[in-house]
C-alpha cells in the first residue's frame, strides 16, 4: 500500500470512494438516529449541523483519501459507528430523540457511576484487544494494520463519548 496516492489516481479514487461511503452511513445512521441532533455525542458535530457537517466531511474525505493507509482507518472507524448508531436507533426513533434521552437519563440515575463505567470499559476494552491483536500481527502499511487501528480508534471513541455522557450528568 503506497504511502501517498496522487489526486484522481487509481488508488485515490479506490480510498475516495470508501470514504464517502464509509462517512456517509455514518452521517444517515445518525440522522436516522437523531435527526435532530439532539442525541449526537460530539459535540463539534452538533455545532456543525448537518450542513457544515456534510461539507467537513466531503473535504476530509477529499484530502484523507490521498493517504490510503489514513483513509481505511477512517472507514473502518466509520462504518463501527455507524453499526453502534443502527443498533439503538430503532428505539430513538420509537420513542422520539426526548424521551429517548430523559429514558437514558433515568436508567443512569438507577445505576451507580461504576456500573456504568464497568459496562463501557468492558464493550471498548474488549473490542479494543481485538483491534491491537490485528495491529501487533500486521506489518508496517498493510490492510490488517489500518483494519485494527480503525478498531482501536472506534474502541477510544466509544470510551471517551460514553464518559462524555456521564461526566455531562
Amino acid at each position: 500500500m503506497d504511502d501517498f496516492a496522487a489526486f484522481a489516481s487509481r488508488d485515490y479514487l479506490i480510498t475516495l470512494g470508501l470514504l464517502v461511503f464509509a462517512r456517509g452511513m455514518d452521517f444517515l445512521s445518525t440522522w436516522f438516529a437523531t435527526p435532530t441532533l439532539v442525541l449526537e455525542a460530539n459535540p463539534l458535530a452538533k455545532w456543525l449541523g448537518w450542513k457544515w457537517g456534510i461539507a467537513c466531511n466531503l473535504l476530509l474525505c477529499l484530502a484523507t483519501a490521498h493517504w490510503p493507509l489514513a483513509g481505511l482507518i477512517l472507514v473502518t472507524t466509520s462504518l463501527l459507528v455507524a453499526a453502534r448508531n443502527f443498533k439503538s436507533a430503532w428505539l430513538m426513533r420509537a420513542l422520539g430523540e426526548r424521551d429517548y434521552s430523559l429514558m437514558v437519563g433515568e436508567a443512569m440515575s438507577r445505576t451507580n457511576r461504576r456500573s456504568y463505567c464497568v459496562s463501557v470499559m468492558g464493550e471498548t476494552l474488549l473490542f479494543g484487544l481485538v483491534g491491537l491483536a490485528v495491529v501487533v500481527s500486521s506489518d508496517w502499511s498493510s490492510l490488517p494494520l489500518a483494519i485494527g487501528t480503525g478498531m482501536l480508534a472506534y474502541a477510544v471513541a466509544v470510551a471517551f463519548y460514553s464518559l462524555l455522557v456521564l461526566w455531562r450528568r
